[in-house]
């Protein structure tokens, strides 16, 4: 059985992929006990190891506008530093990245090989890791993109809208971003099945499957937890002006999985409903 480093696991994803994970040979390190932008402490601590999923990240979309040398540490030095890792030890390295990497103005679903044009600070940092991972270990770096992700261990779009539901009788959400919004237990799942596999190096794309509108998925949340879904109004990004600029259209293809003989990941629909009755998101 292959010896697993996880880094980044104190996040959303990471905790997930610590459930998934359980019962096999995995270190698990979080930001404050790994720092991946150390390159001496990324080689220390993945000696022994086969495999290395990288859960690490600066997320913080608008904050990136103004602070992207600290972005670029973590989202870029740090899959650099750990994919020379995987080739120095002779592992792989799955690394986890963003749809943002790509311009988001497309009217169908971005395959794996789409061009490369991020749109904001966050995205260009993201795409700069997936270069020098692939860079410095081109036959052992696996890039997973990822969008519109929701969780039990981390802030969550469905836990705000139930807050909201609960201090408003009407609210507003966005209607003109389309997107696939992903479980990140879901996803945890299909990295693991990425790392069991045989599959060959290169871009998947970890999302959900299927899309919808923040605010279609909004009033999806709504029904399932026992609410009227009219209760939720459309509005358009004018009205939440935000320093990071956002794609319109973050829908990403998975044709990858199929060449690799894996099965992509199920529909949105599926996802919400068995995360809500999980407990993902709780009403107050």
């Amino acid at each position: 059985m292959s010896r697993i480093l996880l880094t980044g696991a104190g996040g959303m994803l990471g905790r997930d992929l610590q459930t998934v994970l359980a019962g096999r040979d995995v270190t698990a390190l979080t930001r404050a006990e790994l720092d991946v932008t150390d390159l001496d402490a990324v080689l220390e601590a993945s000696a022994g190891h086969d495999v290395i999923i990288n859960a690490s990240a600066y997320t913080k979309v608008d904050d990136a506008e103004t602070h992207e040398d600290d972005a670029h540490a973590v989202n870029a030095i740090g899959p650099s530093n750990l994919a020379a890792a995987a080739a120095q030890h002779d592992s792989r390295l799955v690394t986890v990245s963003t749809d943002y990497v790509f311009a988001g103005d497309a009217s169908s679903p971005y395959p794996e090989d789409a061009p490369i044009e991020p749109k904001n600070a966050y995205g260009r940092t993201k795409a700069e890791g997936e270069r020098l991972a692939l860079s410095a270990h081109p036959d052992g770096t696996y890039i997973v993109r990822t969008a519109w992700l929701y969780g039990e261990h981390g802030p969550n779009f469905a836990s705000t809208m139930l807050r909201l539901a609960s201090e408003r009788e009407t609210l507003t959400v966005v209607d003109d971003q389309v997107g696939q919004p992903t479980w990140t237990l879901d996803l945890a799942r299909q990295i693991v099945a990425l790392v069991d596999s045989d599959a060959p190096a290169g871009a998947y794309h970890g999302t959900n499957a299927g899309q919808v509108s923040w605010f279609g998925f909004a009033r999806e949340i709504f029904r399932l937890s026992g609410l009227d879904p009219e209760r939720v109004q459309p509005t358009d990004s004018a009205s939440f002006v935000r320093p990071a600029a956002r794609p319109s259209y973050s829908v990403l293809g998975h044709d990858a999985w199929a060449r690799a003989g894996l099965s992509p990941m199920r529909d949105w629909r599926e996802a919400i409903a068995d995360a809500l009755e999980s407990g993902v998101a709780r009403r107050s």
